[in-house]
């Protein structure tokens, strides 16, 4: 199977880490897949073995306007043409919004739109301070997803996108994000320079207002010392200010983006994801794999269906720090050597096999 996943950067984000992970299963599988960047930025790492193909200079951001999409569309277009003069892709994998709207402009054939988050959610944040916007926002997914191709990463987003946003796709498959699960476990046990030398809880997610800061430190803040809390992600003045702001600055510490943040998950007593919505949250199941406890809320999509069955324990009610932090005093008090939940599920096989099914739904078209 020949195959391009296409993403506008990879700038660090569960997405960006999702697709370049799926890349590499396919690899591994014994498929072509390339990655296509619509603009070269980078934080994640690249093997060597990965083929990726920028459409622009690197460091360089592209424009996100009216005639930015459409100059986008056509060097996609143009690049994907040459990438197929040998043999016609398979299959045509975007994710996130700009590169799928980039896409669909672009008129790609066998083209699949992975949905990574619960959407719904996100224009329900946005009525609350800009309505105008939230509207503006519910119409541009409409107009694009409607009628085409897409794969949800959980069931909770396959259901979110007809039942609250009245989409109704022409295809929808539900596609677990691939772990290769001894790979994260070994990639845990690297020399780590920085690791707290206390007892700290952990949370990995960039500094957005769907994350919740606010919450867990709100949470955090009620848990007796000696615990720790370490954040990786970038550093940012109003994350300062709002650490500042609950008097919190001598038990968190940002450590910034990493490229292995597995020696930090596994090291951790325990890891927290307080977010207002998510699609499938990798984090989870990269703790789980690293066998450290964890504490989510029962947030749309994708902590229920990860941690309901084997591990309800672990779910908390959204934007309440009190039952945010009885989780966590909860989960902490659990020996770490209680077992956790089985993760076969998400193992690279499953995401391929998935893709090998799209892929031969119909004979391939050559590329016009």
């Amino acid at each position: 199977m020949k195959i391009a996943l296409i993403i506008t950067n990879l700038r660090g984000g569960g997405a960006e880490k999702a697709l370049l992970q799926t890349a590499l299963a396919l690899r591994s599988h014994g498929h072509d897949a390339r990655l296509v960047l619509l603009e070269d930025l980078r934080q994640h790492a690249v093997p060597d073995e990965l083929p990726v193909y920028a459409l622009g200079r690197p460091q360089a951001a592209i424009s996100k306007g009216w005639l930015g999409k459409r100059l986008a569309a056509w060097r996609l277009r143009r690049r994907l043409a040459q990438l197929a003069t040998d043999r016609p892709f398979d299959l045509l994998l975007s994710t996130l919004p700009f590169a799928d709207e980039v896409c669909r402009l672009a008129a790609l054939p066998r083209h699949w739109m992975r949905i990574a988050n619960t959407l719904s959610r996100e224009i329900d944040g946005l009525r609350a301070t800009a309505p105008r916007k939230a509207a503006r926002r519910l119409a541009r997914y409409r107009q694009l997803y409607s009628g085409q191709n897409l794969i949800a990463v959980s069931r909770g987003v396959a259901n979110d996108l007809p039942r609250n946003l009245g989409i109704q796709p022409g295809r929808i498959q539900v596609v677990p994000n691939p772990f290769d699960l001894e790979r994260i476990r070994q990639l845990a046990k690297e020399e780590t320079p920085g690791l707290p030398t206390q007892p700290y809880g952990i949370h990995v997610g960039r500094f957005a207002k769907q994350k919740r800061h606010d919450l867990l430190l709100a949470a955090w803040k009620q848990l007796p010392a000696p615990h720790l809390l370490i954040l990786l992600t970038d550093p940012c003045d109003e994350l300062e200010r709002l650490i500042d702001a609950q008097g919190m600055k001598e038990r968190v510490r940002i450590a910034g983006f990493q490229t292995n943040p597995y020696p930090w998950i596994a090291g951790a007593a325990i890891l927290v994801l307080c977010s207002d919505h998510e699609g499938m949250p990798n984090v989870l199941v990269e703790a789980l794999a690293c066998g450290t406890p964890v504490v989510a809320t029962d947030c749309p999509s994708g902590p229920r269906e990860l941690l309901a069955a084997e591990l309800p324990e672990a779910l908390v009610p959204m934007n309440d720090p009190d039952a945010l932090a009885a989780g966590l005093r909860r989960m902490l008090a659990r020996p770490r050597t209680a077992p956790l939940i089985e993760l076969s599920g998400f193992a690279p096989g499953a995401t391929v096999a998935a893709l090998e099914r799209l892929s031969t739904a119909r004979p391939p078209k050559e590329f016009p």
